[in-house]
């Protein structure tokens, strides 16, 4: 008898300390998820801003090594010629750059030489509901570069853009026919939208009936106000898990599963940081995407109108790294691939890796499956 009440002990201490886990990991989940997020450590300056948007310059480690997705990476004591600007899209927040400590783009980037820029593009307010690309590609995004140059003291730099960032990065160069953009890093950016499977099939038939309504009526969606079309942070958000909703019905039920697994519910809550704090979409950005990027495939021509002006890819010479997700629902490989045949580069590297939109960014395979290959490929044009 007195080692069934001995066995029964332990395993009540057991349920007791399992549950009291179970609880506590529950708690800091729902109330304190701010205190477990694991983004955003990596120290930065900010060089300037308008109230708006700002530019981060990332100043070199003070690590002699720094730990990646397992391995151990030592920290470059000498940094490359050339640095580089990441060129963010719209809606996201900045810590998709810098996720975990282990899986950083910035860090690692740092930790490879090269000095690093990020222009932040803030968080548009309605006030801001007119702006469109021709205001980020022809009028913010050259003026934040020219601070890079003064900074730097380098003419010469190199771009990262990831979704509408890389479009961004290409409608500069094109536009403004930049000789000093040396390298531009393209993911998860379409060229050809209405091959981005179900979503690309449905813009590729509303355009026929957009035609049809403008050859009859003379009706276009430019004719709006630009504030009808603004899109608050909550909405990109519900948008973007939508792209996926198993995945994000599943990650909850994974949460439940396993909530005595610390690590993992700190994880959680860091990448729920950033899914749940998308910012909002002015407009006027609303309205050109949708009509010049989805519905008329403009890019699929070569070219796109920003603005009053068109800007042709064809002007666009600089080294491109181009890549895309092979589980990318929203710009699958067969909507990015197209870039070289537009572009006028000599020097074009495509790669279709693992992931989905946001996984070949910053997923737990980017480092293995991208992040280094463009690290060398960058480190041999960067000097």
């Amino acid at each position: 008898m007195p080692n069934i009440l001995k066995s029964a002990f332990h395993m009540a201490s057991g349920v007791t300390r399992q549950t009291t886990l179970y609880a506590g990991n529950a708690f800091d989940r729902v109330f304190r998820a701010a205190s477990l997020v694991q983004a955003g450590k990596t120290p930065f300056e900010t060089l300037h801003s308008d109230g708006l948007v700002s530019l981060r310059y990332y100043p070199p480690l003070e690590e002699d090594f720094i730990e990646l997705d397992g391995h151990t990476i030592k920290v470059e004591s000498k940094s490359h010629k050339i640095p580089i600007v990441i060129v963010p899209p719209l809606a996201v927040n900045m810590l998709i750059y810098d996720l975990f400590p282990q899986r950083s783009l910035v860090r690692f980037l740092r930790a490879k030489g090269f000095e690093v820029y990020l222009i932040d593009w803030g968080i548009p307010t309605r006030k801001h509901s007119h702006y469109n690309l021709h205001t980020y590609v022809a009028e913010l995004l050259p003026a934040y570069l020219n601070r890079v140059r003064e900074h730097s003291g380098q003419q010469e730099l190199s771009l990262h853009g990831w979704s509408m960032g890389g479009m961004f990065a290409l409608f500069y160069c094109a536009l403004s026919k930049d000789q000093h953009i040396r390298n531009a890093i393209i993911v998860g950016s379409p060229i050809d939208s209405h091959a981005s499977g179900l979503l690309g099939l449905l813009y590729e038939q509303l355009s026929d009936v957009v035609e049809f309504i403008r050859e009859r009526t003379g009706f276009r969606i430019h004719n709006l106000k630009p504030q009808w079309f603004h899109t608050p942070g909550w909405a990109n958000t519900i948008g973007f898990k939508l792209t996926n909703p198993i995945g994000s019905v599943m990650s909850y039920w994974e949460l439940i599963v396993r909530l005595g697994d610390r690590e993992f519910v700190t994880n959680h809550a860091t990448t729920a940081a950033f899914l749940d704090r998308m910012v909002a979409y002015p407009g006027g950005v609303i309205q050109d995407t949708v009509v010049r990027i989805w519905i008329d495939n403009q890019l699929s021509k070569g070219e796109i109108q920003i603005g009053d002006d068109i800007a042709r890819l064809d002007n666009v010479n600089a080294n491109i790294f181009a890549v895309a997700g092979k589980n990318d629902t929203i710009v699958p490989p067969d909507a990015a691939r197209r870039i070289a045949d537009h572009v006028s580069s000599g020097d074009v590297t495509f790669r279709a890796i693992p992931g989905g939109h946001m996984g070949i960014l910053a997923g737990s395979k980017a480092p293995s499956f991208s992040w280094r290959e463009m690290a060398e490929w960058l480190a041999e044009r960067s000097d």
